[in-house]
């Protein structure tokens, strides 16, 4: 892999905000800052058209990404009239958050993938039983009651970031874009959501990742109560899908442009591969007894201390322990003792003359 973003390297390294750059001919990156939050920014995509532009991803609902946005649009040399499309690769605040307001301000479409716009409306508007749901889940697997609790109502804080409209273009997988001078497919890469997407432009050889391809860090991967039932392998399917794609350079969501797309496809299924065996190896120390996901969890290795993690990325982390262990059992290495409550995981017996 290569980093062809050196300004956005350099940003990322001094931990400052990227500049607004022209990548390309007509096409533009836009940094939008995420507050408090370590990933610090969403890169947005400009895509300059014969009327106006377009521009994939958004940012969240707050007054400093949208003076970001605006700003970065001038830079352009657009005003947020000027949009005719937001393309949002997935539903999380941070690329679907603003999308509401730029159609409120422009008359832009918005378009996303069914999958995860049939879930809009539960995540951020009737949210009250998904919240219950996750609350459900947290105690399932092991979450202490004291704890289940705020990490379930955790979720309600981030529902002032979005500005609630549903897409009138759903892209299904293979579709083409409907933007002029840009020769944009939808390739559908379930995994960190149900309906995650990236953008490829086989004539400019590009392709706008998202959150699917990152390269420095690996997306997160969990079991929601709106995830797909093994999303762990709709990633490493979706990771395949797009490891042969003629990209000579990669734009994600965060971090910085880069190229060797099929090296750093390799590399994130090689970091969940060694997960998968260590999480493997914690079931088998836990015996006959089992453990739950939450206690597995703690005995893993993260970038700190279980101690320094704050508590909804103890969230995070118990989800994609939990994603893990399911790919395990899908693959017959552990097996989920559901009768118990909470419920534990107990590796699977090996039969005799298969050792």
């Amino acid at each position: 892999m290569k980093i062809t973003g050196i300004v956005q390297h350099q940003a990322w390294r001094d931990k400052v905000l990227p500049p607004v750059e022209l990548v390309r001919p007509g096409l533009w990156s836009i940094p939008v800052p995420l507050p408090d939050n370590p990933l610090r920014y969403v890169l947005v995509y400009g895509l300059e058209l014969p009327d106006g532009i377009a521009i994939v991803d958004a940012g969240w609902d707050t007054p400093e990404a949208w003076d970001a946005l605006c700003g970065g649009l001038r830079t352009a040399g657009y005003e947020v009239a000027d949009v005719r499309a937001v393309l949002v690769t997935h539903l999380h605040p941070d690329h679907y958050g603003l999308a509401g307001r730029v159609r409120e301000e422009s008359g832009a479409w918005v378009a996303l993938h069914p999958a995860d716009a049939g879930l809009l409306r539960e995540r951020y508007r009737d949210f009250d039983g998904l919240i219950a749901a996750i609350r459900r889940q947290m105690a399932t697997h092991g979450v202490p009651e004291e704890e289940a609790g705020p990490l379930a109502d955790a979720s309600r804080r981030i529902l002032p970031l979005v500005r609630h409209t549903d897409p009138e273009l759903l892209l299904e997988d293979g579709e083409q874009v409907p933007l002029g001078g840009w020769n944009l497919r939808t390739v559908w890469t379930p995994g960190h959501s149900p309906g995650h997407v990236c953008f490829f432009d086989p004539d400019r050889r590009l392709l706008l990742s998202g959150d699917h391809v990152l390269p420095r860090i690996t997306p997160a991967i969990s079991v929601h109560p709106q995830q797909r039932h093994n999303p762990l392998a709709d990633f490493y399917d979706s990771l395949d899908k797009v490891r042969g794609l003629d990209a000579e350079e990669v734009l994600p969501a965060h971090e910085y442009r880069f190229s060797g797309l099929a090296d750093r496809v390799t590399a994130l299924a090689e970091h969940h591969t060694a997960r998968l065996d260590e999480i493997a190896l914690q079931v088998i120390k836990a015996g006959v007894d089992g453990a739950t996901a939450w206690d597995l969890a703690q005995r893993l290795t993260w970038s700190r201390p279980w101690a320094e993690i704050q508590p909804f990325m103890r969230r995070t982390a118990m989800l994609e322990t939990l994603a893990h262990l399911v790919m395990l059992a899908s693959q017959g290495r552990v097996t989920c003792l559901d009768d118990l409550d909470p419920c534990r995981w107990r590796a699977t017996p090996v039969p005799p003359g298969h050792d």
